[in-house]
């Protein structure tokens, strides 16, 4: 098809389909990565669960494989050897691999006074330095096989921030960085690189939060839409990263944030001045 042609409106939906691809989820046994695991199957993709929880990555490739096809494998995020060893492991066993997902994330919520040397490596091991090594041994699978999506997992606190949360804001503003400079090394091989950006998200990891009424409410309060996320609204726009629908779009961070960073502070009064 020639750049003059418009587009069968046939193939639009074709977009969107995963079938026949092979997809990878780095957290795949909760939250956001279990969601973006069965998205990903739903669209089609055979789903790579992995995580430091082997038995949990099993238990959702097992939910899959009741409509889809799976598999699961053992890797702790943080570590680079266990990102190569896996990396061999698919390489060893598929074809190719057409998209890749990391979700996992540390935050220990302290002031900077107060953060301990240890404690600030552990969040820059797993966040940063984690994504670091997701990038190098997945993308090297893509630039070999000539195509690809990578997609990390950043976070509205690269761009809007509260005390407790430097630390952990810094590694997802650094994601961000190191998802342009890998988008712009690694276009002339066709492969795309993203991340996501999420707010205030429902997951087991943000129970705690939602047990505190006063908490719960001033935070759906700071976005637009006035509610928390469903991981399910970040799968999907995982799924999307992961298709063809997105193929023009790499270098870039997509806000999943209920408009969070559109504003200035909460929407006060917009209940009241909304038309019927």
């Amino acid at each position: 098809m020639t750049p003059t042609q418009p587009m069968p409106a046939s193939a639009y939906r074709e977009l969107f389909s995963l079938a026949g691809r092979t997809a990878l989820v780095l957290g795949a046994a909760s939250g956001i990565g279990r969601e973006s695991a069965r998205a990903l199957a739903a669209l089609g993709a055979h789903v790579i669960c992995a995580d430091r929880d082997e038995a949990g990555a099993e238990a959702v490739a097992e939910t899959i494989r009741g409509q889809g096809s799976a598999e699961a494998h053992r890797c702790d995020a943080a570590h680079g050897a266990d990102l190569a060893a896996l990396a061999a492991r698919v390489t060893a066993r598929h074809r190719r691999l057409d998209a890749a997902v990391t979700t996992p994330g540390l935050n220990i919520r302290k002031t900077i006074l107060d953060y301990s040397e240890d404690e600030f490596d552990r969040v820059v091991a797993l966040n940063l330095k984690g994504t670091f090594h997701f990038f190098r041994a997945f993308g090297r699978i893509m630039r070999d096989q000539g195509g690809g999506s990578l997609i990390a997992c950043s976070s509205i606190r690269a761009f809007t921030i509260e005390p407790g949360l430097g630390v952990y804001g810094m590694t997802k503003a650094g994601i961000g960085v190191l998802v342009k400079a890998f988008a712009a090394e690694m276009g002339a091989h066709k492969v795309r690189v993203n991340a996501i950006a999420p707010s205030v998200i429902e997951t087991a990891l943000t129970a705690p939060i939602r047990e505190r009424p006063e908490i719960y409410h001033a935070y759906a309060a700071h976005t637009v839409l006035e509610r928390w996320g469903q991981a399910s609204e970040v799968a999907a726009a995982v799924a999307f990263l992961a298709a063809d629908a997105s193929s023009y779009i790499t270098g870039s961070t997509l806000m999943i944030d209920g408009g969070w960073t559109a504003i200035d502070g909460p929407p006060t009064g917009l209940t009241q001045t909304r038309p019927n």
